[in-house]
């Protein structure tokens, strides 16, 4: 796994229900190293840290394996990296490998898969069409955040190098399967709440899926 482009936003102001808000999620490639930093990365715009950056979301990372699958959905926007909202756009990352809990030099950073991302409206403005939210999560490869645990540089063709596999099996894909499951799957259950990796929160919302005793 390498890094194809890293991306950077600024602030932008877009209008929903009739009001007008900023967003960070148009990001676009820029030509140094990012830093990588325990909440957010340097310089990149976060608006939301009720719902983006913090510990367990400090940097998100989107596949480019997947990009040829929604520019064929989008052909008309104006596409480039970073198009997601992704900080860094990787190639051969596989959502249904990769493990919530596997932790991977990236660049000088030491980094730890904590979570897939969630769509929320903000995709739809990006994408103008909020039926990509449905489409996104029908899709299941969501990119995947990661959490900090040595701060550090990243910069293009930089390699995504597995450090220490989590022996806990749950992939980001398996897990954002389970998060829309409407009837949840009882061995994915139980690895994810057995999976210390995984934001508590996540796991605490998940305990009420459990069969009553």
């Amino acid at each position: 796994m390498k890094v194809i482009s890293t991306n950077i936003g600024s602030p932008t102001t877009i209008t929903w229900n009739g009001k007008d808000e900023q967003t960070g999620i148009f990001k676009y490639p820029v030509d140094e190293p990012i830093r990588l930093g325990k909440v957010d990365v340097a310089k990149d715009t976060v608006i939301d840290r009720v719902h983006h950056a913090g510990v367990d979301k400090a940097c998100y990372l989107f596949s480019e394996n997947h990009y040829d699958y929604w520019k064929n959905l989008y052909p008309n926007l104006d596409w480039n990296w970073g198009m997601f909202g992704e900080n860094l756009t990787i190639s051969g990352l596989d959502e249904s490998k990769v493990r919530i809990g596997d932790k991977y030099k990236l660049g000088t950073a030491l980094v730890q898969v904590s979570q897939p991302r969630e769509p929320c409206y903000k995709l739809g403005i990006r994408f103008e069409d909020q039926s990509i939210l449905k489409q996104y999560i029908d899709y299941g490869f969501p990119g995947t955040y990661v959490r900090i645990l040595e701060e550090g540089k990243v910069k293009k063709g930089d390699e995504l190098v597995l450090i220490e596999q989590s022996k806990n099996a749950l992939t980001v894909k398996d897990f954002y399967h389970l998060l829309y499951m409407r009837s949840k799957d009882s061995k994915l259950l139980q690895l994810a709440l057995s999976n210390t990796a995984l934001p508590e929160y996540k796991r605490e919302r998940l305990k009420k899926y459990l069969p009553k005793p």
